[in-house]
């Protein structure tokens, strides 16, 4: 059975007390740590492999909703709180659920068994097609996938927890980091010139030492990239 590495997120001993109490329940909800402020969070998160954070709000230090705002990757996350004017807030944070205390254990089994679901979401965000002549990937957008040619990319770029990709008849924008988005690719096309860009080498029309052009758009070529792009791109 698929497990769930949990922590708790809770200055409140009877919150913690009774939440520690649910997880216990759930065979498939392993309880890795009780942190009492964000803080603390932080440091498990980057130390441990955590797949779900169960979130309160009212946090000394660092309020609950600007913690998570602050993560770059967040674990799946379910708000705890006594307060539901923040329930739209943490749906904009795209949270599985927002349970209200006192929490009943009805309410908690049905939020953590959304987990499913959302990693099933999260499985077939990039979809391969099967196609020998033409490598192609469907990516969430919106409510639709679309479908995109590897071999029509002219560069891809990095906005935040986004990244927008370019061809030369469309732009889509879907919800990736950069560096997942280059494991997908093949390399031997596609060149990672810059923290924020990846450009397709056989779109690249000219080049200089501080940019590159595709499509007639000049995009900026990196200083900690700028030795091996000029490498690649000199040696054909």
């Amino acid at each position: 059975m698929l497990k769930y590495n949990c922590i708790i997120v809770e200055d409140e001993p009877l919150a913690a007390e009774v939440l520690t109490d649910y997880i216990q329940q759930v065979p498939f909800l392993e309880l890795s740590e009780v942190c009492t402020d964000a803080i603390f969070a932080m440091e498990k998160l980057q130390s441990n492999k955590i797949d779900l954070m169960f979130l309160d709000i009212h946090l000394p230090k660092l309020k609950g909703l600007d913690f998570l705002e602050a993560l770059k990757t967040p674990p799946h996350v379910i708000v705890t709180s006594a307060y539901k004017e923040y329930a739209l807030a943490g749906y904009e944070l795209n949270v599985i659920d927002y349970l209200l205390k006192p929490i009943r254990f009805n309410r908690f089994l049905k939020a953590v068994n959304k987990l499913n679901q959302f990693s099933q979401q999260t499985v077939i965000e990039a979809i391969p097609v099967i196609n020998p002549e033409r490598k192609s990937f469907f990516f969430n957008v919106g409510k639709k996938r679309v479908k995109i040619f590897m071999d029509e990319i002219l560069y891809i770029e990095s906005l935040r927890e986004y990244v927008r990709i370019t061809t030369k008849d469309k732009s889509i924008l879907t919800k990736f980091q950069l560096n997942e988005i280059e494991d997908m690719l093949s390399k031997n096309n596609f060149l990672r010139i810059h923290r924020s860009f990846i450009a397709a080498k056989d779109k690249i029309a000219a080049f200089t030492a501080t940019d590159v052009e595709i499509n007639n758009k000049s995009i900026p070529i990196g200083r900690s990239y700028k030795e091996l792009v000029l490498s690649v791109l000199q040696n054909g």
